[in-house]
Order: structure tokens, then sequence, then C-alpha cells
């Protein structure tokens, strides 16, 4: 995902300027309707450029790269992307003196183990370097709004998948992994026994919460919970995946790694400011990814060419 910065909010006849440097996305997932930019939120003369051309009303800042578990063993890179690259989006936000609202996509990355059900008031204790990251960007948001009065607006989303995710990653988005490796013919990779629990989210269940949020003034200065309150195993999406694509489940089951067991939140607050809503199941979600990446096909996957710790390295993850 990139940054998207925006006026407005996203109504017809909106102008909207997207930037992202495709790292884990694709060219052809960009509307047709935005400007698009390619680079990257770490290129701060790009990102400064962008705001002195344009007087933005709206930051959307989903830019990430949100491998959790690899984060361990690329911290600079993390931290860099992650964390610098957020602070020059602010920087430029502030300095623009147009710009009535910034929008942040951070992680329940940022409670960390044993916290369950996630409520918005549970102090967060992360324990891998991206929600680090994130926590730090939800911190430094509030301190911009007391220091210079920019209105900000926090979504801490889980298990985000859905159709146009980059399948070939493997290091993030297990749903796109499953499918990639069974349109190859391959088991599907588990860490552990596959009992760790996730509230698996389709995108369209948290997309228009993240666009909506400012013209929803309870929003204003406030952090959210958003997607799935029903937390299912990861065993249970790899037989989703597999029902989806009429196989049976071939798992390959691999030495567990170091990871949060447990992670599902509560999204009391969220429903009470933009009201309940009907969700997408898991079962539902997977078969509508599914019947597009067999449209798509297989992506070939490529190994981060950056680790900068090699220890504890999971044996899969390696180069």
């Amino acid at each position: 995902m990139g940054s998207h910065v925006v006026r407005h909010c996203l109504k017809q006849g909106d102008e909207v300027v997207a930037l992202d440097d495709l790292s884990g996305g694709f060219r052809e997932n960009v509307h047709a309707g935005a400007a698009f930019v390619e680079g990257s939120i770490t290129d701060v003369a790009l990102v400064n450029d962008l705001f002195s051309r344009h007087r933005f009303d709206v930051v959307y800042h989903l830019a990430a790269y949100a491998a959790e578990g690899l984060s361990h063993f690329i911290r600079r890179f993390n931290y860099e992307n992650n964390l610098i690259g957020s602070v020059n989006l602010l920087n430029a936000a502030v300095n623009s003196g147009a710009v009535q609202r910034f929008v942040f996509t951070s992680s329940i990355a940022v409670y960390g183990p044993g916290q369950t059900p996630m409520h918005e008031d549970t102090v967060p204790t992360p324990e891998d370097p991206y929600g680090v990251a994130k926590h730090a960007v939800e911190l430094d948001l509030q301190a911009a709004h007391e220091m210079f009065g920019i209105d900000y607006t926090v979504f801490r989303p889980h298990n985000v998948y859905g159709e146009h995710q980059n399948i070939g990653d493997r290091y993030r988005n297990v749903v796109g992994i499953f499918m990639n490796q069974v349109m190859q013919g391959n088991p599907m990779p588990i860490f552990g026994d596959g009992l760790q629990t996730r509230a698996f989210t389709h995108i369209d269940d948290v997309a228009p919460l993240i666009v909506e949020c400012v013209d929803v003034p309870a929003s204003r200065n406030r952090v959210f919970n958003v997607g799935s309150e029903s937390p299912r195993t990861v065993l249970d999406v790899a037989h989703a995946v597999a029902a989806s694509f009429g196989v049976e489940p071939r798992i390959a089951h691999l030495p567990p790694r170091k990871e949060v067991v447990h992670a599902f939140s509560s999204s009391e607050r969220c429903n009470s400011v933009f009201g309940s809503r009907k969700t997408i199941s898991l079962e539902e979600g997977v078969e509508r990814m599914a019947a597009w990446a067999k449209k798509h096909g297989p992506r070939q996957t490529k190994p981060f060419t950056g680790i900068e710790v090699e220890k504890n390295l999971p044996p899969s993850w390696r180069a």
C-alpha cells in the first residue's frame, strides 16, 4: 500500500494524488481517476514537492512494509519505512498549513501478546519492531496535534485480505500466500500447529470506514480498532482456501516461530461511532478473493534480499 493524499473525501469530482513505490502492489490497481506518482515516503524531497504543488485537505497514510514477523530481521528497513517515512509525511502536512485531517492505518500489532480481546484503551506492549514503529507514529500524531493543532484519525486494522492483494509476497498476508501455493500445486506452509488465532478481515469491511472518517466529527483525534470480531485459526484459513479451489488441504507444518499466538480485538468503539455493519465471513471473503486469484493466476515469489539479522531467521525465509 502507499500513501494517498487527497482533496476532500473521495466523492465525485475530488482530486486524488496517490503516492506508492509499488514494492508491494501493482500499477494496474491504481484507480484511473487518481494522479499516480511512483515514489516512496522515505524520499523527503519528493514528499515536500508534492505538498508544495498541491494544497491537500486530507492525507490518507496507508504506506507500510507490514511484515510483522520479518521486522525482527530487517529492523533498520522497518523503521526507515514505517516510522521515518511517516514522519516525513507528517512534517509536510504540518508545514503545508492546509491539511484538515491526517488518517493513519496503524495495526493491532501495537497491542502485543496476551491482551485479547484488544481494546483501544489497553496499554500497547508491542513485541516486534513493526508494532513498535506503528505505535511510535500513533504517539507522534498525538504530539503533533497537541503542538500544531493538526487533527488525525488512527485505525488499527487486523489481518486484512482481499482481491488485488500481492499473493506473491512470501512474508505477509497468509491468505494470499496459501492461494499462491495452492495454484502452484504446493502445500500451504504453516508455522507450528496452526492453532494461532487471528481476526481475518476482508478489505471491504475496512476501506469504507477509512474513507468516511473525515466526514464523521466523532472520529477526530481518536483511535479505532477496525476488523472482524470473529477469531479463526490459521488452519481454518487453510481449509477455507482449499475449499475455494476445490482441492483437499495439503499443509506443510514448519517449526514454530516467535509470534503473538492469539490476536483479535473489540470493535465496540468503532461500532458506536460509525454504526454496526454486516461484515463478510471468512468463507465468503476467501471465495471472493479466490475467484479473483484464479483469473490472475499465481505470482512468482521473491525473497527479501536485505536481511540485516540472520540469527533465529526461519529457514523458509532465507534467500
